[in-house]
């Protein structure tokens, strides 16, 4: 069962958080280029997937993660484990993610705005490169 605080961020991530890692780390016209660093026990709450994307593991790890469609799934991740996402017009993806390892967790995750079928969520940050 989803606590209330989850329960909130889910209904905003619903209505369009594409905040998808910790920090924008570059952005042009093609891409979104993300990275997540977790500390055992740290999270990232529920956001929005619309675009394609892939996300590359920088460092081995576990992490759980609870979807909006009820699953909670958990997953081991070696270093350099890299998983690519598609969806078709109007189709997203909204889930957290929870470092329940005992190491630090890292991703780089890249967001192609060329070649996807939907448009990008609007930010409220500016990448790190601007």
């Amino acid at each position: 069962m989803m606590d209330d605080v989850r329960a909130a961020e889910m209904a905003k991530a619903m209505a369009g958080n594409g905040m998808v890692g910790q920090r924008l780390l570059s952005e042009t016209d093609a891409v979104r280029v993300w990275r997540i660093e977790l500390a055992p026990g740290e999270r990232v709450g529920f956001h929005k997937h619309v675009l394609n994307y892939f996300w590359t593991a920088t460092s081995a790890g576990k992490s759980r993660s609870h979807y909006a469609d009820g699953r909670c799934v958990d997953t081991e991740y070696g270093l350099g484990t890299t998983r690519h996402y598609s969806f078709g017009p109007g189709e997203s993806m909204v889930h957290d993610l929870e470092n329940i390892g005992d190491t630090v967790l890292s991703f780089t995750t890249v967001e192609l705005k060329i070649g996807s079928a939907n448009a990008p969520l609007p930010l409220s940050v500016k990448p790190e490169n601007s």
